[in-house]
């Protein structure tokens, strides 16, 4: 019985830990070894999930750099362009909580200066172009309508980019980076037949954090 109660005591201690982890790790920390947080305050966060928390790491000249996202797939329907991603509406960029960006370092995307930390991207898909938004709320959940005046007030900036359109289809919803020719790296989105590239560049004199709009300080 005692050695029973060890290891229940165990495995709640672990529980508990990576609970604790998913929930408390900086950006800073997330960027570089810690793994992709969970908003365990909202109910879904226990439910299975049929599109899997994904990451993926880059870097961005010295800067550390991770995207965590809910990866959905298409499943032969029309998601970009259809009911469930229409056109110039606002889109989690993904799916469960919101696809977020982890930083150790400031970095500029397009023309909008982040600093360290993390930030929600939502996007709003077009047929030729697509606003991208970073947002320094990360704790709501992703669905679009949590996307709350309280929430919008918190927007770091935001980007227009082009939007290519692909020969063959992409399954699931994937993030991945690129050598650039105009800036450190390209971000790449790719789902259904759309690809849009965001620009990152970290070697240039970064603002002070007061100076960067929603930025909280080092994160």
């Amino acid at each position: 019985m005692r050695r029973f109660l060890q290891l229940l005591a165990t495995a709640a201690a672990g529980v508990l830990g990576w609970v604790a982890l998913t929930t408390l790790s900086t950006g800073s920390a997330i960027a570089n070894w810690a793994p992709c947080p969970r908003n365990w305050a909202w109910a879904p966060s226990y439910l299975p999930r049929p599109s899997p928390l994904q990451s993926y790491a880059f870097r961005v000249g010295k800067a550390h750099a991770k995207i965590c996202y809910g990866s959905p797939a298409l499943g032969g329907r029309t998601m970009i362009g259809g009911d469930a991603v229409p056109y110039g509406k606002l889109w989690r960029t993904g799916a469960n909580e919101p696809t977020t960006l982890h930083l150790d370092q400031a970095v500029r995307v397009g023309e909008v200066v982040l600093g360290p930390g993390s930030y929600s991207i939502y996007t709003i898909p077009g047929e030729r172009d697509w606003t991208v938004i970073f947002n320094r709320a990360t704790r709501q959940w992703g669905l679009e309508s949590e996307y709350t005046a309280e929430i919008a007030a918190q927007e770091s900036g935001q980007l227009r980019v082009r939007a290519q359109e692909l020969d063959s289809r992409i399954e699931r919803l994937t993030f991945r980076s690129e050598p650039s020719a105009t800036a450190a790296v390209d971000l790449v989105l790719e789902w259904q037949q759309a690809r849009i590239r965001l620009p990152i560049d970290s070697g240039f004199a970064a603002p002070d954090a007061d100076d960067i709009p929603g930025a909280l300080g080092p994160d």
